[in-house]
């Protein structure tokens, strides 16, 4: 079963985009790993992001429990979702508008993002199956970098870089990584 749910979020535009959940694998209420989201503007234009936070909770998460070099949902439970109602390029990706999943490959220095139009799937690794890689729009990379404080919960935000551009801050434990956002003219 696939719902939709609406979250409270930054009012940027008149309708907000629902973040999609699956209901059916983990309930909504109670979850470990809250889902959580974000509006942000890049051009003037409201974009969503919808993830789950896991909390490390004396883990150490980034390069052990999530190894360097695999495949991750960049996030808990449903995998992250970027929802875009104008042509964009996330870590030099370029996605029409829509939705789609994001999934990250963790590195020391650099993460490699990866971009899906596959929105269907549950988001645990396992279900990265041949399907739903078969409809990749891309992969880019970004810089990871140590945070200035350790972070317990697996946080998304959004720092403006400029008129037609932002930069997605993923944050957790003592690590930062700096995905560039950027609206597509002509």
């Amino acid at each position: 079963m696939l719902t939709t749910i609406l979250l409270a979020t930054l009012a940027l535009a008149p309708s907000d985009t629902a973040c999609i959940t699956h209901p059916d694998h983990v309930a909504i209420e109670g979850r470990r790993s809250p889902l959580d989201s974000l509006t942000f503007a890049v051009g003037g234009n409201a974009l969503k992001v919808c993830y789950g936070r896991p909390a490390a909770r004396g883990r150490t998460m980034l390069g052990e429990r999530i190894a360097y070099g695999n495949l991750w949902r960049t996030g808990a439970n449903e995998p992250t979702m970027i929802h875009t109602p104008v042509s964009i390029t996330v870590a030099g990706v370029r996605l029409e508008p829509g939705t789609y999943s994001l999934y990250t490959m963790p590195g020391e220095s650099e993460w490699t993002i990866i971009l899906n139009a596959s929105i269907d799937q549950w988001g645990h690794e396992n279900s990265y199956s041949e399907a739903v890689r078969a409809k990749e729009v891309g992969r880019g990379t970004a810089p990871a970098g140590a945070t200035d404080a350790q972070v317990e919960s697996f946080t998304i935000r959004a720092a403006p870089a400029g008129e037609r551009a932002a930069t997605l801050v993923l944050e957790w434990e003592g690590t930062r990584v700096d995905i560039p956002v950027v609206v597509v003219t002509g």
